[in-house]
């Protein structure tokens, strides 16, 4: 190899979320030179959740800037180097990989994937000024802040019914927002129903929202457009749930296998189809959606970078054998 190793880094991690800040402790506390891309806002979306409740060591719950920023702290403490750029293209040279980042190649004898995943919008009046303050993505992350609260739901494929469903053990009504009909199973329909018998969920078909009102920054009211006719519900929160767009669009070419969504599919050992490349947190496909599970699997894919480094190194440690000529 002509290049000099100096300038190949040990793993280049791509998001800057608390799957790859994760990593980048494990990485860097044994010295693995680490350096960690990060296109928007450190600690991703977490980082603009207004209160995060359920991530483990925080008995009255933390600001998700506030963890995000610990995080970073923490990862920089062992020497992880944090740069924001736009990655736009990963190659796979074997057992050096090139990532092109703002159209510059820095390459790495491995690579980790923690790009995330963004909500899909509705793009609605309200809609991004009270996110974390009214309007919400996920009923595990946020839901058990409203209890005995009435709740409006947006959507009608398969996470927005069982999502409703799950946000009934918090809250006292809730109005299930539908574009057209509804296009969940129909094991998840029968469930539904049972629901709307009792009361605690009404359906509204035909059903499209125009904007999310808040009074004194609280969200007060969501205006809806059903069967043709402006409406007003009366509600303390909005949950979209409308898909969700991986963060895997520069992959194209790379040879990392995605599946049917568009999220990285991986091994046991968080590996992608190609050798060297690891996905952790919610870019992975089989992820679970949450910050604490985010966290994990950003340890695991560091021990599985630390196997792949020392693999490469004993390799090249070993004597080149003679050809047979």
């Amino acid at each position: 190899m002509s290049e000099s190793s100096s300038n190949i880094r040990d793993v280049v991690m791509i998001g800057a979320g608390p799957s790859a800040l994760t990593a980048a402790i494990y990485t860097t506390r044994e010295d693995i030179d680490t350096v960690i891309y990060e296109k928007g806002v450190i600690g991703g979306l977490a980082a603009i959740t207004d209160k995060i409740d359920n991530y483990p060591g925080f008995a009255d719950g933390i600001e998700g800037l506030k963890l995000s920023e610990q995080l970073q702290a923490q990862a920089e403490r062992f020497g992880t180097e944090i740069d924001f750029g736009d990655i736009s293209a990963i190659r796979d040279d074997g057992d050096v990989k090139t990532v092109v980042v703002d159209g510059k190649e820095v390459r790495a004898k491995t690579v980790l994937i923690a790009t995330g995943s963004d909500y899909n919008k509705i793009d609605v009046p309200g809609e991004s000024e009270y996110y974390g303050r009214g309007v919400h993505y996920c009923a595990t992350c946020d839901g058990a802040f409203y209890r005995n609260k009435k709740l409006a739901v947006v959507g009608g494929g398969n996470s927005a019914v069982q999502e409703a469903i799950f946000l009934t053990r918090f809250t006292t009504h809730i109005d299930l927002l539908v574009r057209s009909t509804i296009k969940a199973s129909d094991v998840l329909q029968k469930d539904l129903q049972k629901y709307i018998d009792d009361g605690k969920i009404t359906v509204h078909l035909q059903t499209t929202v125009d904007e999310i009102v808040a009074t004194d920054n609280k969200v007060t009211s969501v205006s809806v457009v059903e069967n043709g006719m402006k409406n007003s519900i009366e509600i303390h929160g909005v949950f979209i749930f409308v898909g969700l767009k991986p963060n895997t669009q520069f992959l194209e070419g790379s040879g990392v296998e995605l599946d049917e969504q568009g999220l990285i599919k991986t091994d046991k050992r968080l590996e992608t189809s190609v050798s060297g490349v690891f996905a952790s947190g919610d870019v992975r496909s089989g992820a679970t959606m949450q910050i604490a599970s985010a966290a994990g699997e950003g340890a695991t894919a560091a021990m599985s970078i630390r196997e792949h480094l020392d693999d490469i190194n004993h390799r090249a440690s070993q004597p080149s054998q003679p050809s047979n000529v």
